[in-house]
């Protein structure tokens, strides 16, 4: 038996050194100050020195994936917006707290490494991380032969974030009586697409339907929003958040009821917002109904706010977009979407 080698058996050392080669000056120009060690280093070093001035800070953390949003980049060979996708996700999550990120870290696996791929996922990424203030600290490319199947990749995020305790957003002043106002989402965000796909399943992606006025696979692959510039400008103008939830896995009706204290429900009113084109081909496509659409998409609502009546005025007109979509009532942590 001939000499086995690690590229023989299917990973690609070198080729990992060109993906970091690629992107290193995206990830650097993230850094500020506190980036004590970054790319290249075992670990990621972040001075957390001026957390000092803070009274009570509190880290929060979370992780989370694209999904099978991978699979359109993949078939459109388009990796320019899914690294903001996974950024944006990351920052909503931690937002909902009242947290402001402070790094973010990477993982791209394949069953082959693309160094060009890599890198134009990570370039996206620092520049979502460039835009929240955010330090890309670091990541991991794994190449795994015989996991994933040839062509697939698979992209996660894990952000690291700061809230004073004073400023945590928790839900637990959430009273029946309160307003719930909607911020657009941006299409799909990273939830949603296996559905998406079964139904788009023989569709041409390159193709633009009339409802849509651009092709499917763009509109399909539109990145995540991040609403922290929207609610930085709710903190300025003095609004209390008394709730927010992003609408992710689970839609409409799984999200809400994460943030809602005992004795209280959330009811939606369909009519209340636009829900965007592509949904609407979506369920038309597909045959699906109402609740089945609410339990698994966005609907065009990307963030939920829950704010008291008599600052509901100030908060849209310091968001300068939204709508009053719905209201908090007696209940136990639900959230109901009608068609009123």
């Amino acid at each position: 038996m001939s000499a086995v080698t690690y590229q023989a058996a299917g990973v690609d050392i070198a080729a990992g050194s060109r993906a970091v080669e690629l992107m290193k000056d995206a990830v650097r120009a993230t850094y500020g100050s506190e980036v004590l060690l970054g790319i290249g280093a075992f670990g990621g070093l972040f001075d957390a020195a001026s957390l000092r001035s803070m009274a009570a800070p509190a880290l929060v953390a979370s992780t989370d994936g694209v999904g099978t949003k991978t699979k359109i980049a993949s078939a459109l060979g388009r990796y320019d917006t899914i690294g903001h996708d996974i950024v944006n996700h990351c920052v909503n999550d931690i937002l909902v707290q009242g947290a402001r990120p402070l790094f973010f870290l990477d993982y791209i696996a394949s069953s082959r490494l693309d160094p060009e791929m890599v890198a134009t996922v990570v370039r996206g990424a620092a520049a979502a991380c460039q835009a929240a203030g955010c330090a890309l600290l670091g990541g991991e490319t794994a190449e795994m032969p015989g996991v994933y199947a040839p062509g697939e990749f698979d992209l996660v995020g894990t952000i690291v974030g700061v809230v004073d305790r004073s400023q945590l957003i928790d839900g637990s002043t959430i009273r029946p009586g309160d307003v719930v106002i909607g911020l657009a989402s941006s299409g799909l965000h990273t939830n949603g697409f296996s559905l998406a796909r079964r139904v788009f399943e023989g569709w041409d992606l390159h193709a633009a339907p009339s409802e849509l006025g651009q092709p499917l696979g763009k509109a399909l692959l539109a990145p995540h929003r991040s609403y922290l510039a929207e609610i930085q400008r709710l903190r300025v103008a003095g609004v209390a958040i008394k709730g927010l939830a992003h609408i992710t896995g689970g839609g409409l009706i799984d999200n809400p009821p994460r943030i809602l204290p005992a004795g209280t429900a959330i009811h939606l009113h369909r009519g209340r917002w636009p829900i965007p084109p592509l949904f609407q081909l979506i369920q038309r496509a597909g045959q699906i109904d109402d609740a089945e659409m609410a339990h698994v998409f966005n609907l065009g609502l990307g963030m939920l706010i829950v704010t008291a009546p008599q600052q509901a005025a100030a908060a849209l007109h310091a968001l300068g977009e939204g709508w009053l979509v719905g209201e908090v009532v007696a209940g136990e942590r639900e959230c109901v979407v009608s068609n009123e």
